[in-house]
């Protein structure tokens, strides 16, 4: 027994022993390849048209050859992958850092700290979880309530209030669609996130009783984030409304008895509500992540996380390549959203969220690899943020 385990051992060994060598020769080989990418780079169009998509066919066709049957798929994956690299080396050589990262590396240099008193542009109204986002964030701030998401984007892009809060995801209802389809429409840049603890309660005016109560109101979002208690009341109507503290505040002003709304517990005490019912969430653990957005770009030192947004080419593995170029650059992706583009038949707008600082040397290479990827067909830098 101890004999066949030592040959099965050696035999390992043996195997393992071959296979670095070939490593060795791959790395060896992978880096003449690269040295002559860098020499072609220099050759201007001659250097993109030697190695063009011509170039491309013809050598896959011969390495799926030469592969044999049952890894033509794989050494087709080898090579498209070095195929890809080849190009992002080749424009960087050619073309020099981009002007986002330029620009990403010399805004977190100047190490400008987030501000303890601002104006502020927040959706809603006193006691809105929005509300609690901008105390979170500022000391002192001086909040500018407004009607709805895009109006708090156009108070930004106009210049007329330096920061906005909007939501962007809650833990069991999920991303905030609107906010990601406006995110096309306006130019800002992300310069802070916070998470607020998200606790529903009923509210109805001084003396209704939850017997009574035939109609709910309350945001989509909040509403969806008390499926289970609503469920229990079947009888009742909900009614969708512009945001959870509007619609307490409204009630408050002029709602009848058998009208409640789903809103925080601070609105109790600021309307003069009262709390028909308490614990309403789906989950104790109840979380909306929210966002400040400003005109410019402003990264602070404690900085620690990214977004941009993607518009990739509509064939097959294109998203899949993407997502290996930051797995190549060591960043751990915490979040990828899609929206479909408007007009566009099942093609999709991709928004990542990942982890890394500003100064990461990986990181803003990649910036700058993906702003210059003519495949790429749409790159927004939305902000480095902590």
């Amino acid at each position: 027994m101890q004999t066949e385990q030592n040959e099965a051992q050696g035999a390992a060994d043996a195997l393992r022993g071959e296979m670095k060598e070939i490593d060795a020769e791959i790395a060896k080989l992978f880096r003449r390849r690269m040295e002559i990418v860098g020499k072609s780079a220099a050759i201007s169009g001659a250097g993109a048209a030697t190695f063009g998509p011509a170039y491309e066919r013809d050598t896959l066709a011969r390495a799926t050859e030469i592969a044999g049957s049952g890894m033509e798929r794989d050494a087709r994956a080898l090579f498209t992958t070095m195929f890809g690299i080849a190009s992002a080396r080749r424009r960087a050589i050619a073309n020099g850092e981009a002007p986002i990262a330029e620009s990403v590396r010399r805004t977190a240099a100047a190490g400008v700290p987030f501000p303890d008193r601002a104006f502020v542009a927040c959706p809603g109204a006193d006691g809105s979880y929005a509300q609690q986002a901008v105390s979170q964030m500022f000391r002192m701030p001086t909040i500018l309530f407004m009607r709805d998401f895009e109006s708090v984007f156009e108070m930004v892009e106009k210049g007329m209030c330096p920061y906005g809060i909007l939501p962007i995801e809650n833990s069991s209802a999920g991303s905030v669609a609107q906010v990601y389809d406006l995110m096309v429409k306006h130019r800002f840049h992300i310069v802070r996130s916070t998470r607020v603890k998200v606790s529903h309660v009923l509210l109805g005016r001084r003396g209704a009783t939850l017997d009574g109560i035939r109609e709910i109101a309350s945001h989509p979002h909040a509403l969806a984030q008390c499926g289970t208690f609503l469920k229990s009341h079947r009888d009742t109507r909900t009614v969708p409304a512009a945001n959870t503290a509007v619609a307490a505040k409204e009630l408050a002003e002029n709602g009848p008895d058998w009208r409640a709304v789903v809103a925080s517990r601070a609105c109790a005490d600021l309307y003069g509500l009262e709390i028909l019912a308490e614990g309403i969430s789906d989950t104790p653990f109840n979380y909306t992540r929210f966002i400040c957005i400003s005109r410019k770009m402003e990264i602070t030192p404690d900085a620690d996380k990214f977004s941009i947004m993607l518009t990739l080419p509509h064939r097959p593995g294109s998203l899949n390549a993407i997502i290996s170029k930051f797995a190549a650059a060591g960043v751990n992706l915490t979040k990828l959203e899609s929206r479909p583009i408007p007009g566009m038949d099942f093609e999709f707008r991709f928004t990542f969220e990942f982890e890394s600082s500003p100064t990461n040397p990986d990181v803003l290479a990649l910036i700058s690899e993906l702003s210059q990827d003519p495949e790429i067909e749409g790159f927004t830098f939305l902000g480095s943020y902590a």
